[in-house]
């Protein structure tokens, strides 16, 4: 992928969906779900989330991770979902015949769908006991003489 000037280039890949009929809005809410999140987990997301939208992100996002796989010769395990955007697309107009003659416009909106996944180190796996830090106790203050003075 480019990178936009001297920042240096993470690997990944990056798949599109163009021309998908459904409105940017709705695409738009099932993209958010899965930004910055690992791949595999994203795509766990997408297909137990309930709107319509997530097929389609879905099949986005496992091209991006397949690309990456087979392009890139990455680990798809230690993939990230690092940009995720949805674009409009070209609007279909279409009528619908109306009472007395008139006609009501109906806009078929279409969508391109964008995601792009890259490499990042696996985590190291952390160990099952944690040492908890010693507390330190405050000193005990001693009552002032000012109470008995009265």
């Amino acid at each position: 992928m480019p990178g936009k000037g001297d920042a240096p280039v993470l690997p990944g890949a990056r798949a599109v969906a163009r021309y998908v009929r459904i409105s940017p809005m709705k695409a738009r809410r099932v993209v958010n779900l899965v930004r910055g999140l690992p791949a595999k987990e994203a795509l766990t997301v997408l297909q137990f989330a309930p709107q319509a939208a997530s097929e389609q992100v879905y099949k986005v996002l496992a091209s991006a991770i397949a690309n990456a796989e087979n392009n890139e010769r990455l680990d798809p395990d230690a993939l990230l979902v690092s940009e995720a955007f949805v674009d409009e697309g070209p609007t279909m107009k279409r009528f619908q015949p109306r009472a007395q003659g008139r006609a009501y416009r109906i806009r078929k909106r279409t969508c391109h769908i964008t995601v792009a996944v890259e490499a990042v180190a696996p985590a190291a796996p952390k160990s099952a006991k944690k040492t908890a830090p010693a507390k330190q106790t405050a000193p005990a203050e001693t009552q002032s003489n000012t109470e008995g003075a009265e």
